[in-house]
């Protein structure tokens, strides 16, 4: 599965801020330990903002919050906000029956294969997340 940069700049935001829901950070504090653009990043954090996952906080001192529930927030929940994940397959137009039936099977396919991914990614919750991360750090 590959993931839009925007889902991927999302997950990195929540994870980096749901690990110390007191702690404000800014975008560009964010953008720097991940390495990525901070531009982006904000159009991300935007996002997540209105969703509610993500406070924003104005002021000297200024920056993101978490705001979401840790342990009930899954990464579909993230990954949701920026795309949806369904498989579309570039197929021609079949020629003849057994073509069609090829084509319509592989899209058979491809949607259990999207759904056991939505099934998954909705039982791991940042929570989770956050402690796997933690151990690799650790160990």
């Amino acid at each position: 599965m590959k993931m839009h940069k925007a889902s991927l700049f999302g997950l990195y935001a929540v994870l980096e801020l749901a690990g110390d829901p007191e702690r404000q950070l800014s975008a560009t504090d964010i953008a720097d330990k991940y390495g990525i653009s901070t531009h982006h990043l904000a159009k991300v954090l935007r996002t997540l903002v209105r969703s509610g996952l993500v406070q924003a906080v104005r002021g000297a001192g200024g920056g993101y919050r978490f705001s979401g529930v840790v342990n009930r927030t899954t990464l579909l929940d993230v990954i949701e906000l920026f795309e949806t994940l369904e498989s579309e397959l570039d197929t021609p137009r079949p020629r003849g029956q057994a073509a069609g039936a090829v084509i319509d099977e592989l899209q058979s396919i491809t949607r259990e294969i999207d759904d056991l991914t939505k099934a998954v990614l909705d039982t791991i919750t940042l929570e989770t997340a956050l402690n796997g991360s933690r151990q690799r750090v650790s160990a």
